[in-house]
């Protein structure tokens, strides 16, 4: 029987407050969900699924003292800089 076993990842502070930062100044509100690892027991197999922040109903993925976040999948990628810019070309 396959057992797996998962660890929470703790968010980077700075990371999230930049990202809290950008979102104060657009006026919305983020969900931030925490990442975890998860480890397949006796075997060297791991996963690191992101964190996930969602915004005006769009989930963004972000990795730990990374500049780039990944919106929705890991082919569309914006630097956390361009992140306002993003969020108001939604409206």
């Amino acid at each position: 029987m396959v057992s797996i076993v998962s660890k929470e990842l703790h968010f980077d502070e700075e990371l999230k407050k930049k990202i809290e930062f950008i979102c104060d100044f657009c006026n919305i509100k983020p969900t931030i969900i925490n990442g975890c690892i998860k480890n397949i027991k006796r075997t060297n197999l791991s996963y690191i699924e992101p964190h996930r922040v969602i915004i005006k109903g769009i989930t963004f993925l972000v990795f730990n003292y990374s500049k780039t976040i990944y919106i929705g999948n890991l082919r569309n990628s914006i630097e956390i800089k361009d992140l306002e810019g993003f969020i108001k070309s939604l409206d």
